[in-house]
C-alpha cells in the first residue's frame, strides 16, 4: 500500500527539483525527505529516482507515479471536501496567500466578516507575485490572491480563478505638488521630466509605467528605484518625488500624498482568488471566499472611479 504522505513528498520533489528544496518547502530535514522516498520506493517496488553524489531526478517510474499520485491526492481532498459539506460548518483552518497591496487591503474586511466562524481559524501571508498560483497548485495554500496585469490568468483542469476587482494605475504626487490641485492637467509629456520613484525593471508595475508612457517617447531613466509600493508611497509623501502605483496600495492610508486620474486610460491589474477545484465547496474554503468577494466589493467601491484625496 502506498503511503500517502509519501506520495505528498514525491509529488512536492518533482515540483522543487531537488532534495533540498523539497525539504525546505515542507519543514523537513534533507535526510527525512530522502528517508520518505526511499521507503516510497520500496513501497513501489521500484526505483523512483535516479540519485547521483550531488543530484536526484525522477526516474520514468518516478514520473509515472507522480501522475497517478497527483490524481488520488485531488481525489482525497474532494472526498474529504464533500464530507465537510455535509457538516455544513466552516471549521479547521484556511490557509491563503496574497501579494502585498492586497494582504493589506483585504486583510480588515476578512477579519471582521470571518470572526464570527468561532471553529474556523485563518492564515494570511504574503507571496511576491506570480507565486500565489503554484502554492495553490501544489497544495501549500488553500487560496490565494493574485494580480494579473496581461489578462492571462484562466480557470484550469484544477484550478478556479475568480475575477474581484480591476485596481487602475493612478497618479501619486506630494500634497504640494503643483499637480495636486485638480483643475491642472495632467500632460504625460511633461510628467517625463518629473523626479520618478519606480519598482525595480521588470516588476509588473514598472512595466506598466512604461508602457504608460510608450506613446509620448517613453520615460525619462529612473534614478530612484525601491522594492514596495509602500515605499515609494512615503518617499513620494516626504516630497521626493512622484510616482504612478496601484490604487490598491492607497489602502495603507499613507499621509501627505495626492492622488490623480492619468487621462484617458492608463492600465492597471485584475486582482483575482485562485483556489483548487477540489476543495471550493470545502465550507471553510467556501465562507473565506464569500468573505474575499465581500471584501472586494467594498475595495471596488473605493476605487472606481478614484478621486483626488489628500492623505
Amino acid at each position: 500500500m502506498l503511503d500517502l504522505r509519501r506520495l505528498m513528498v514525491i509529488c512536492e520533489f518533482a515540483r522543487r527539483g531537488s532534495i533540498a528544496a523539497t525539504a525546505e518547502s515542507l519543514g523537513y530535514s534533507p535526510s527525512a525527505v530522502s528517508q520518505q522516498l526511499a521507503a516510497l520506493e520500496r513501497e513501489a517496488g521500484t526505483a523512483l529516482l535516479d540519485r547521483t553524489a550531488r543530484s536526484a531526478e525522477l526516474t520514468d517510474a518516478g514520473r509515472r507515479l507522480v501522475a497517478h499520485a497527483e490524481r488520488i491526492l485531488t481525489m482525497v481532498e474532494e472526498a474529504e471536501s464533500d464530507l465537510s459539506a455535509q457538516a455544513g460548518t466552516p471549521a479547521g483552518r484556511v490557509v491563503l496567500t496574497a501579494f502585498p497591496t492586497a494582504a493589506v487591503a483585504f486583510a480588515p474586511v476578512l477579519a471582521r466578516s470571518l470572526r464570527r466562524h468561532t471553529e474556523l481559524t485563518i492564515r494570511l501571508g504574503q507571496s511576491r507575485s506570480g507565486r500565489g498560483m503554484r502554492e495553490v497548485q501544489s497544495g501549500e495554500v488553500d487560496i490565494a490572491l493574485v494580480d494579473d496585469w496581461y489578462g492571462r490568468a484562466h480557470d484550469s483542469e484544477s484550478l478556479r480563478v475568480f475575477p474581484l476587482l480591476h485596481d487602475p494605475l493612478v497618479l501619486v504626487v506630494p500634497r504640494r505638488h503643483r499637480l495636486a490641485d485638480p483643475e491642472v492637467p495632467i500632460d504625460l509629456r511633461e510628467l517625463r521630466d518629473e523626479p520618478w520613484m519606480a519598482t525595480p525593471d521588470g516588476e509588473p508595475s514598472r512595466l506598466a509605467v512604461d508602457r504608460l508612457f510608450a506613446d509620448v517617447g517613453g520615460a525619462r531613466p529612473t534614478p530612484w528605484e525601491f522594492e514596495g509600493l509602500g515605499t515609494i508611497l512615503s518617499l513620494v509623501a516626504k516630497g521626493i518625488g512622484i510616482a504612478a502605483v496601484p490604487a490598491l496600495a492607497l489602502a495603507a492610508g499613507v499621509r501627505g500624498i495626492a492622488v490623480r486620474q492619468f487621462p484617458g486610460s492608463a492600465g492597471g491589474r485584475d486582482v483575482l482568488a485562485v483556489a483548487r477545484r477540489s476543495s471550493v465547496h470545502r465550507p471553510s474554503v467556501s465562507v473565506t471566499l464569500r468573505a474575499i468577494h465581500v471584501a472586494a466589493r467594498y475595495l471596488a467601491a473605493d476605487l472606481e472611479p478614484v478621486r483626488l484625496a489628500h492623505r
